[in-house]
């Protein structure tokens, strides 16, 4: 099973209600989360279900990650994906809800904890930055290999919205 992580795209600084999981994304968050939406779908990566954080920002990005990948259906919310809980309770959760290839959305520093875990195998931390997506091949209980780390830049310019997109061969 691969397991795809994506950081929320940018963030208000405060949410009106003063309450941090009711932060939304940004004019500019919203632009770089669809952007990075069709850059993940022109990889064609196979995912057959998207988890999210139950905090707006990151239902806002899974949102936009949804519907590039043809999976509005196919969205569900955890609170394991919540910033400060433990990282393996995503992954129980994960491993006894289904087959197939997912997409976590949520927050740092959970999804570097997350990533470290897979790939380093301890209390490693691996910070990623906001809109950037990980893919890492689950090889053992939860243990993985890290098959390729795609800052947002690099997923707006496959999708066709950043600013290589024009240097992009035709095909």
């Amino acid at each position: 099973m691969d397991v795809w992580l994506l950081r929320h795209a940018a963030a208000e600084d405060r949410a009106p209600s003063g309450r941090d999981a009711d932060r939304q994304l940004t004019a500019e968050g919203r632009r770089r989360a669809r952007a990075v939406g069709k850059g993940l779908a022109v990889l064609e990566p196979g995912i057959a279900r998207i988890v999210t954080s139950p905090y707006v920002r990151a239902r806002q990005t899974a949102d936009a990650a949804a519907e590039a990948l043809g999976l509005p259906g196919s969205l569900s919310e955890s609170r394991a994906l919540e910033p400060e809980r433990n990282p393996e309770e995503i992954l129980r959760e994960i491993t006894a809800g289904g087959d197939g290839d997912v997409l976590l959305v949520g927050h740092q520093p959970h999804l570097g904890a997350l990533l470290g875990l897979l790939v380093g195998g301890s209390e490693l931390e691996i910070p990623m930055r906001k809109a950037s997506v990980a893919r890492v091949t689950v090889e053992g209980r939860w243990s993985g290999m890290l098959r390729a780390y795609l800052p947002a830049r690099v997923l707006e310019a496959l999708g066709g919205s950043g600013a290589g997109a024009s240097k992009r061969p035709s095909r």
